[in-house]
Formats: C-alpha cells, sequence, structure tokens
C-alpha cells in the first residue's frame, strides 16, 4: 500500500470477532452499487463481525455513558435486497470495539451531539471512525486552510467575494456544511447573478460561505482519493462534470474514471496524511483538482466501490486492516 502500483490487503486476524457498531442515515435508502459504508459492512461481514446499526436518534447519554438502542444488521452484496434487520436491544456503546460513524452531512448541531455521544463511548474504549473530535474540527472545505501551499485561494466575506471575483475573474462559490455539490456555484467576472448567490450562500452576511479560484482543470475530473491512516490507496477517482454542469460529484451526473495517483498527488498526501492519522483520521478521502486539494473529507467519504470494480481492490478490506491494529 502507500506510494506503489498496486494495492494488497494483508489481514491481521483479531483474537476474536469484532463487534462492529455502525451510525448511518437510513440503510434502506442508499444505492448499495456506490454505497461505500455498505462495502465497509460486507467487508465486516466477510470477518465474522457482529454489526450493530444505529441512527442518530438511536444514542443517547444516561448518568455519562453512551448507550444505544441497537439493530443487529446482515448485509450481502445484492442491490435488491442488501440487509435484513435482527433483534434489537440497548447496549452500552464502549462495550463495542469499533464504530463507524457514516452520518453524510449537513454538519448541523445533531451532527455535532451525535459526536458527543461518540465521544463518551471512545472514553469507555471504543475505537470511533474518524475520531469525533476530528469530526467536529476538520470542516471539510474549511479545513484546506491548514495546508495552504496545497489549496487555491479562499476567502469568505460578502465584500472579500465581490473583490476576489473581481481580481481573478472566475470563482466557485460553496457553503460549508454541505455535500454531493449541493448549492455550489461558477460565477464569472461580469455575471449579473453574482450578488444575489453571495446574498443567498451567506444569508446576507450571516452565515460562513467559501469562494475559490475556478480551476479549469475540472474538465479532466474532480479526483477523490482515499487515504488509509494516512496512506493513500494508489488510484484515484477521477469525477468528471458532465456536458450541462460544472460539478464533479457523482450524484450530480459526473462520471467516474479511475486512475493512478500523479506526482502532485503524491506530494499532497505527504504533507496531509500524517496530520490526519495524528488526529484519529482512519478513513479520509480528498478533493484534488489539478494540483490543488479543494476539500478534505473526514465525515463520510465515498469512493470505494468505484474503485474496487475498476482496479480489482478491496479498499475496506485495508481499512480494517488499520481499525485491527489499532485495537492490537
Amino acid at each position: 500500500m502507500g506510494r506503489s502500483d498496486s494495492c494488497q490487503v494483508f489481514l491481521v486476524m483479531p483474537d476474536k470477532a469484532l463487534r462492529v457498531g455502525v451510525v448511518m442515515d437510513p440503510i434502506r435508502s442508499i444505492t448499495p452499487k456506490k454505497d461505500s459504508s455498505l462495502a465497509m459492512l460486507l467487508e465486516a461481514t466477510r470477518r465474522n463481525a457482529e454489526i450493530h446499526y444505529f441512527e442518530q436518534a438511536d444514542l443517547r447519554i444516561l448518568a455519562g455513558q453512551a448507550l444505544g438502542r441497537s439493530r443487529r444488521l446482515e448485509v450481502r452484496d445484492n442491490n435488491d435486497a442488501w440487509f435484513e434487520f435482527g433483534s434489537e436491544q440497548d447496549i452500552t456503546l464502549g462495550d463495542l470495539d469499533v464504530i463507524l460513524m457514516r452520518k453524510d452531512p449537513p454538519f448541523d448541531m445533531e451532527f455535532v451531539y451525535t459526536t458527543y455521544i461518540l465521544d463518551r463511548a471512545a472514553a469507555s474504549g471504543c475505537l470511533i471512525v474518524n475520531n469525533p473530535q476530528a469530526l467536529r474540527d476538520m470542516n471539510e472545505k474549511a479545513y484546506t486552510a491548514w495546508f495552504p501551499d496545497y489549496t487555491p485561494l479562499t476567502t469568505r466575506s460578502m465584500d472579500d467575494m465581490r473583490a476576489f471575483l473581481a481580481e481573478h475573474g472566475h470563482v466557485v462559490i460553496k457553503p460549508l456544511d454541505g455535500m454531493g455539490g449541493k448549492s455550489i456555484f461558477v460565477i464569472k467576472k461580469g455575471d449579473n447573478n453574482a450578488n444575489v448567490i453571495f446574498e443567498t450562500l451567506t444569508d446576507y452576511g450571516r452565515r460562513f460561505a467559501m469562494v475559490q479560484q475556478y480551476i479549469p482543470e475540472i474538465t479532466l475530473g474532480d479526483k477523490r482519493i482515499l487515504l488509509i491512516d494516512g496512506e493513500p490507496v494508489p488510484y484515484a477517482l477521477a469525477r468528471i462534470p458532465s456536458a450541462n454542469d460544472n460539478r464533479g460529484n457523482l450524484v450530480m451526473g459526473a462520471t467516474g474514471k479511475g486512475q493512478p495517483l500523479s506526482d502532485r498527488d503524491q506530494e499532497i498526501c505527504a504533507a496531509v496524511g500524517p496530520v490526519l492519522r495524528e488526529r484519529g483520521v482512519i478513513f479520509a478521502g480528498l478533493d484534488v483538482i489539478g494540483d490543488y486539494m479543494t476539500e478534505v473529507n473526514v465525515t463520510s467519504p465515498t469512493g470505494i466501490r468505484e474503485l474496487d470494480r475498476q482496479f480489482d481492490l478491496n479498499i475496506a478490506g485495508l481499512m480494517f486492516d488499520a481499525i485491527e491494529r489499532r485495537l492490537a
């Protein structure tokens, strides 16, 4: 793994089957053939793990202890019938070996409250993927500012946005709490819609938003690079926008094309990966357009199933290897 041209899985066998929890959006609503959470759960099943399923409403704290209303979960790689629930029970989250926090954004206060509960589970000995504090600290858009050498210029006030557009001529503006390409706008100098876009995304200056330089290489794809415990999978998923859209998001019609990491991609991963590992981020996705990193995704990164199919990989296997090393 890492900076090689192949991606191998080295199994680390635990002394006993793992007890795995997953917090996610309703599993019945996912698209199985594309869902990275399902890929993780299928790998857990291959390892004979005991899987406990939760949605946010199933979690609570009582007397300082993190608890959850669990449904036992079985999954299969079947696009028509991919899951089955078993028995329900109240469990202490700290008794689980690992919890996969896979709730999609928006990153709202309900998400934050969930990370507080997961903090209490971690204090009782459960490994949370990813670390709850990292989930709170690493906003997927704003955290790029921690790596200015690899990030396009950014700003956020309405006056600054107008000046930024005037200076650079072609920009991208996005909210800080979204995902999947929602509410992302591409604006050129002279666009009479610019002011209303700035007003809408910032709620007339009352909310933070981000504006970045437009990177022309978006036409070649918005690359998703997956990192496992700080090390990159050696292939990126280039999400190439459709002819009638600017956004490199699969849910918005982009086409996913796998490709080897470039030298610049490797350089970015070498700078970002160790920081993520130190902060307890076991599974992350970097978004790179051309030579620049535009997002650091730590909440519920996707791309596993597309890369697995194109390159005969087992990325979830690499992730569980890293989990088991941490638990050893």
